[in-house]
């Protein structure tokens, strides 16, 4: 499309974005605790970064509640709200037949994403995740044929024309397909990234990484400091190419295991059973997704559904007085505290302490993959802060914007499009 062709503004779920004046790059660290900044920005281990902080824009956000890979993914895609969007977890409950349901389909997603609309007004978009669960998501009604591409790192030996809108990803990268447990999972997201900025120069590009490393290594350990060095390294390419880009996260990273090392984990569903009797009540961690080995299926935010006899205000008495609760709410509490869809939300939300997990029963957990090493997990408010910066410095209504009160992390793509 030709730059006289191109519209100045497009509009996606009552929100004005400006048309990016260079391409556009907005990464979603998974995990990206503002710790692991703090710490590698003090050591000199993020040059790059630490540039972005100096000449361009840096805060610290409200990331979407629950703090989980799937609500803030979906918040930051479509600059809205959980309320809005609906998706509020990686699993619900539905009530009319009483099983769990994945919350990654496209058709849970309401509204329209970022990237779909800017590819309805002919922009050229690219969306690049490192598992597959979010894919179909992100991509939702995203149209391919004008070259637009959407792909995950966890299947990029498979990608097709008419799936993907890329073939020979792997060529493309220089890599391998990743192992689901790496960091290489994520760096293949940006290694494509980079060379597809190279060759197409895309309008608009979003790449989501995943939170491996953070769950396996906290700050000060080598591991970490590993994976933000080549972090840093591909936004400095990024950033050579003359891209504006901002960095997020989905939410951060606490360590949730006791003095032993064992997990600190409150067995809700097991201390219900024992008050109301087994099945009255049913706990959902809605952290859970296909690839649990780095947590277990625990954070530190769990729903309860009133099933039996006991009401949601005696459940809130038992779970109130137990050790490590943060917060325990009604359902239209949560629901105005957190801006969460009321259709999708439970009877009872409980939230831990940042040192405390919850679970549902000892015995639904498989905490195999956690062996060797302390969990580190998140999903509360503990884990809600995220940072946001940009490569490049604020206009002045952007400046006063920020100024007059706490960013949300949803707000990221209107900051780099039309605050840049």
């Amino acid at each position: 499309m030709n730059q006289d062709s191109k519209k100045t503004q497009v509009e996606v779920n009552q929100k004005k974005y400006a048309w990016p004046i260079s391409p556009a790059v907005v990464v979603c660290i998974d995990g990206g605790d503002p710790a692991y900044l703090k710490q590698f920005l003090a050591d000199g281990s993020i040059p790059n970064i630490a540039k972005f902080i100096k000449e361009g824009f840096s805060v610290i956000a409200d990331g979407t509640m629950p703090s989980f890979t799937c609500p803030n993914n979906m918040s930051i895609i479509t600059g809205t709200p959980a309320s809005a969007h609906g998706i509020s977890g990686n699993y619900y409950l539905d009530t009319k037949t009483w099983e769990p349901v994945v919350m990654t389909g496209p058709d849970l997603l309401r509204g329209d994403t970022i990237l779909s609309g800017f590819a309805k007004a002919g922009a050229k978009v690219v969306s690049i995740t490192a598992k597959d669960k979010l894919r179909k998501q992100l991509g939702k009604n995203l149209d391919l044929s004008n070259g637009s591409i959407s792909f995950s790192s966890e299947f990029s030996g498979s990608c097709t024309m008419a799936e993907n809108g890329i073939e020979n990803v792997l060529d493309l990268a220089g890599m391998p397909q990743p192992d689901i447990y790496s960091m290489e999972l994520s760096l293949f997201v940006l290694k494509a990234g980079i060379q597809i900025l190279k060759r197409d120069r895309p309008d608009l590009m979003y790449l989501s990484l995943t939170d491996w490393v953070q769950h396996k290594f906290a700050p000060n350990e080598e591991g970490a400091r590993i994976f933000y060095q080549e972090l840093d390294k591909c936004f400095g390419e990024l950033d050579t190419l003359g891209a504006t880009i901002a960095l997020t996260a989905d939410h951060g990273m606490n360590d949730k295991s006791n003095s032993a090392g064992k997990p600190n984990v409150i067995w809700l569903q097991d201390i219900l059973d024992a008050k109301f009797g087994k099945g009255d009540a049913q706990v959902i961690c809605p952290i859970t997704d296909a690839y649990v080995g780095h947590h277990g299926a625990l954070g530190g935010f769990v729903r309860v559904w009133c099933r039996g006899k006991a009401t949601p205000k005696e459940i809130i008495e038992v779970i109130a007085g137990i050790d490590g609760i943060e917060q325990v709410l009604n359902k239209d509490s949560a629901c105005k505290l957190f801006e969460l869809p009321a259709d999708r939300e439970a009877d009872v939300v409980v939230i831990s302490r940042a040192d405390v997990c919850i679970g549902s029963s000892a015995a639904n957990h498989d905490l195999k993959g956690l062996e060797g090493h302390r969990l580190r997990t998140h999903g509360g408010t503990s884990e809600a802060k995220v940072p946001i910066i940009i490569n490049k410095p604020m206009n002045e209504a952007y400046k006063l914007k920020a100024a007059s009160g706490t960013l949300k992390s949803y707000e990221i793509f209107d900051y780099v499009l039309n605050g840049v």
